[in-house]
């Protein structure tokens, strides 16, 4: 039965699995490309091949969070070198932003039980955050946090880095830019950085459902962090909850509407738009209305 630990209440960290009920590291592997190949590893190495998130010759820097889908990619991309492609060298990073000891324990266990070799470096972020951002703390940490591990990740001579946005995220994002900012803008599987040179930032879970994350955790037994913010503990909630809900919604009327969102941003239809912006000059339809 699921149950939280008593010793991280009020850290921010929910504990959404059984404790004390870990399967050994060799099955938790073994059930990456058996168990949940269809679901789990097959998407990874579809996204890693549609949209070339590997080279030749690449210095991977991965960002362990310490929750399920930093844990599963950091598992993924060990796999992945040990028995695909050894093209590529990787470097496993995790930033602490002002964690409770309790939670900084807890990452380093999971990542010593999954025998994931992170470098953990310090960063503050949380109580920056918290100082500048009202009571909306949640998307200055992200941008801080981001350029905290490109940082790092170039520190190391890294020439990417990995982060463990999965396919809900995409499709959450999708619905946010339409709601709430009125664009039509994508969370991209890659993007070159613009203040880091040389750096590139890829999303090698671009393609998996994050119920199948949830469900790789649970069979594990693996105790994830689960934001473990401090300051967002005590505020008021974003946006991004409600669009989750919202899209749960939705599939009870509409198949696979999930699916659909995502493949929009697949199928846009530039002669049957209003208007769209590319490079940073905006372009109306009326601009070409006459080439006809």
């Amino acid at each position: 039965m699921a149950t939280k630990d008593n010793k991280l209440a009020g850290t921010g960290c929910e504990v959404i699995v059984p404790l004390g009920d870990r399967k050994p590291l060799e099955e938790i592997e073994r059930s990456i490309i058996k168990r949940y190949r269809k679901h789990i590893w097959s998407k990874f190495i579809k996204a890693i091949k549609d949209y070339q998130l590997i080279e030749d010759g690449d210095r991977i820097a991965v960002a362990i969070s310490g929750g399920k889908d930093s844990l599963l990619m950091a598992k993924l991309f060990q796999e992945l070198h040990r028995h695909g492609r050894a093209n590529f060298e990787l470097e496993f990073i995790a930033m602490d932003p002002g964690y409770h000891p309790d939670i900084r324990e807890l990452l380093i266990e999971n990542c010593n039980y999954l025998n994931i070799p992170i470098h953990i470096f310090e960063s503050g972020i949380f109580e920056v955050a918290n100082r500048i951002a009202g009571e909306y703390p949640c998307y200055m940490c992200a941008r801080m946090r981001r350029g905290a591990l490109y940082g790092k990740a170039q520190e190391l001579g890294c020439n990417k880095l990995a982060l463990g946005h999965h396919f809900n995220d995409v499709i959450e994002t999708t619905l946010l830019n339409i709601l709430c900012s009125g664009n039509f803008k994508n969370m991209l599987p890659k993007l070159k950085s613009q203040n880091y040179e040389g750096m590139e930032l890829i999303r090698p879970l671009y393609y998996i459902e994050e119920a199948y994350i949830e469900r790789f955790i649970r069979y594990s037994g693996i105790m994830p962090l689960n934001c473990a913010c401090m300051v967002a503990a005590k505020k008021i909630g974003n946006k991004r909850y409600e669009i989750k809900a919202l899209i749960e919604q939705l599939k009870e009327n509409f198949t696979n509407v999930d699916i659909s969102i995502f493949r929009a941003a697949q199928n846009v239809n530039l002669n049957c738009i209003l208007g769209w912006e590319k490079d940073g000059k905006k372009y109306s339809f009326l601009d070409f209305y006459d080439e006809e």
